[in-house]
């Protein structure tokens, strides 16, 4: 019986018949893996960056940065999902280790471009080659339509679950609406700049991601080196 089998007949849909699961059971569980499949990546990452003073948070960061080139913190946050206070902290964090620094943005000169240097960069470039080996080593079994699939459903999870959060799904009558200025625009506005009203926090008050980034925990001292530090 397969992981995703076991789910459906624990939930108590057994009786259902043995035909195929409903999408619904199946979309649960999808669903019911993001959370902890969400905190075991931050410990694996927050392992892999022991001795570089980087935290996982910063490490999604810097990647953004490196896809996606120069951006504004709005934008960072909204690429992140996350509130701009605490992508603020990280941006500070990494400019104090070399890895960013701020630039003039012609679109706005009062938000300024994050950017990374050239040993963010190069530091970048050799957690995520090391990252890669891990990923081909460890799931050497996933076919490129497997992982293809896998993004194709976590994107339209995202997107549906987006509407929820924002209460800005377009009525089932109305399919062809054109979306309100707010949803156009977004919460940084359309000059990426950050402005008042906008907010990312959930019922606590805190985002995920800010929660699992505790003082403490992830940081440790000394400079980024790009190398793995060895396991014990």
């Amino acid at each position: 019986m397969s992981v995703v089998e076991r789910d459906v007949e624990e939930d108590g849909d057994a009786d259902r018949g043995s035909g195929p699961a409903p999408t619904e059971d199946l979309l649960y569980g999808v669903i019911r893996r993001l959370w902890p499949l969400h905190r075991t990546i931050v410990r694996a990452v927050e392992r892999e960056l022991v001795g570089t003073g980087m935290t996982a948070g910063e490490h999604a960061l810097l990647d953004a940065l490196r896809k996606e080139g120069p951006r504004t913190v709005p934008q960072l946050a909204r690429a992140l999902g996350l509130d701009r206070q605490p992508v603020q902290r990280w941006v500070n964090h990494a400019a104090q280790l070399g890895l960013v620094v701020t630039a003039p943005n012609p679109a706005h000169r009062r938000s300024s471009l994050i950017e990374l240097t050239i040993e963010g960069t190069e530091v970048m470039r050799g957690i995520q080659e090391f990252e890669a080996a891990e990923l081909r080593r460890g799931l050497a079994d996933l076919s490129a339509d497997d992982v293809t699939t896998t993004l194709r459903v976590l994107d339209r999870l995202g997107e549906e679950f987006r509407h929820l959060a924002d209460d800005s799904r377009v009525p089932p009558e109305e399919p062809g609406a054109p979306a309100g200025p707010e949803q156009q625009a977004g919460p940084e506005g359309p000059d990426g700049h950050d402005h008042p009203g906008s907010s990312r926090r959930g019922p606590s008050g805190r985002s995920d991601m800010e929660r699992t980034e505790r003082p403490g925990e992830t940081e440790a001292p000394g400079r980024p080196t790009g190398r793995r530090t060895p396991r014990q």
